[in-house]
């Protein structure tokens, strides 16, 4: 049930489809059921005026017939819905007549017809059915319609529950024609041809549905897939406008939007580049007027100071181009990447591990993710005195985990530190930390792919997760 409902809220093409078809099966259903009755009598009244005529009809052959073939030519009249025979006088009951065509109608037509030309042998009545099932709503009933030759003098009657007919005229010779017609009508809707004309249409509008719903549906998963891989950051050719019309002006959207996002990261690259280029020349220029200063104490503060702009410039630089970097995305071993990470970090004598948890492949940019996992641990490491690194997945997302035993983070502090040059400790001394970038560059990358850096507290310790989307 619940793959189904996923199915239901996930496709459009499910949700078309399964709307098309209720609506089909409810029109039909409520439309016949408000013509149910009336079609009903218009089927016996159409089996009532057909009796008629073929009893006139032939009450005219039996009349012209020679004596010696008459009885032939009562018994092979009969039909799989219709019986008749001749009787010398009225009938004397109608209980009595309805039981005598009950007994015909018994009788199989094959054996009624000494099985001529191959007829079938069964008989038309319900397998349960007894004479009580004739008698069910007998009643005479008014002239029945027909040509202007049936006799003013003949009788007409209804049985089994209006099912059958039966009609009772007089010859000239003072005999009598007998005829009945007996067809069990369904009783319920779901009996008669509706279920089976229902699937016939379902199909055809399913495979109907289908073609139009996959010529929508094809262009929007298209659109879709690009504003994912847009959303990594990863190159998206123009796509093809195609579909129906709304669609097309959709994607003719997604075609321009991307254009400029394109351009503007693009200009800002080049205006940053700029920045950082023109920056240097006088940095370098104060560095050098700095070493021409006497005293020795204000030119270590100097070139200190003049270092720490240097290193920010340099690392806002590098946090603009992670943002706006073209390394190409490829399949790579998750858990051996984090691996190597951890590996080179314990080499250089950093308390840094890493907990195993098998091979799990992955599409990214693996020098970025690097870079960030590599940002997380060494955070961990400055201020939580080590690092635990593993990885965790469900069925929407793999969580790469750095945790640490350090004071953790205030939780209504968690946003912050991922600003630029943001920092908790205020000393902004190179000698306890960074110039205030590392996480910044690391949520950078985390959601170039798509995902984010959550920050989330232990006791002790903080745990940083960079999330990443299946």
């Amino acid at each position: 049930m619940t793959r189904l409902l996923r199915i239901w809220h996930g496709s459009v093409a499910a949700q078309l489809l399964v709307s098309m078809l209720a609506a089909l099966a409810l029109s039909q259903v409520v439309s016949l059921s408000i013509l149910w009755d009336y079609l009903q009598e218009d089927l016996r009244a159409s089996a009532r005026t057909e009796l008629a005529h073929r009893v006139t009809a032939l009450a005219r052959l039996f009349e012209t017939a020679p004596p010696a073939f008459r009885d032939d030519l009562i018994r092979i009249s009969s039909t799989e819905t219709s019986r008749f025979w001749i009787t010398q006088e009225a009938p004397v009951t109608r209980d009595a007549w309805v039981r005598r065509a009950f007994g015909l109608f018994d009788t199989p037509l094959g054996d009624l017809l000494d099985d001529m030309d191959g007829a079938t042998a069964q008989s038309p009545l319900p397998p349960d059915a007894d004479a009580h099932h004739f008698l069910s709503g007998a009643a005479w009933t008014g002239p029945m319609p027909a040509s202007g030759d049936l006799s003013d003098a003949s009788l007409s009657l209804d049985f089994a529950s209006r099912n059958g007919a039966g009609l009772i005229m007089p010859l000239a010779d003072g005999s009598y024609l007998n005829a009945a017609y007996y067809k069990g009508l369904p009783k319920t809707l779901f009996r008669t041809h509706l279920p089976l004309s229902l699937a016939l249409a379902a199909i055809l509008i399913s495979l109907v549905g289908v073609l139009t719903v996959r010529r929508i549906a094809r262009p929007l998963r298209d659109l879709t897939v690009a504003a994912e891989t847009l959303g990594r950051g990863e190159a998206v050719l123009p796509l093809t406008e195609r579909g129906p019309e709304d669609v097309r002006r959709t994607i003719a959207a997604f075609n321009v939007m991307q254009d400029r996002i394109h351009r503007f990261v693009a200009d800002r690259s080049r205006m940053l580049a700029a920045i950082g280029h023109d920056l240097r020349t006088p940095l370098t220029t104060l560095k050098l007027r700095a070493e021409l200063v006497e005293d020795a104490e204000l030119q270590e503060r100097m070139l200190t100071t003049i270092d720490e702009m240097q290193a920010m410039t340099e690392s806002a630089l590098s946090l603009s181009g992670r943002e706006t970097t073209s390394e190409p995305t490829r399949t790579i071993d998750l858990n051996a990447l984090v691996e190597s990470v951890c590996d080179d970090l314990a080499e250089l004598g950093q308390p840094v591990r890493f907990r195993s948890g098998g091979r799990r492949t992955y599409r990214c940019r693996p020098d970025g993710l690097r870079r960030a996992i590599r940002n997380l641990a060494e955070n961990a490491v400055r201020y939580g005195g080590g690092a635990e690194v593993r990885l965790a997945a469900d069925r929407t997302a793999i969580r790469i985990l750095v945790e640490d035993d350090g004071p953790g983070i205030p939780a209504d502090r968690t946003e912050e530190v991922f600003a630029p040059f943001f920092r908790l400790e205020g000393s902004r001394s190179r000698e306890t930390g960074g110039v205030g970038l590392g996480l910044s560059i690391a949520r950078a990358v985390a959601r170039q792919h798509g995902g984010d850096i959550v920050l989330s507290p232990r006791d002790p310790g903080l745990r940083a997760a960079i999330v990443l989307p299946v």
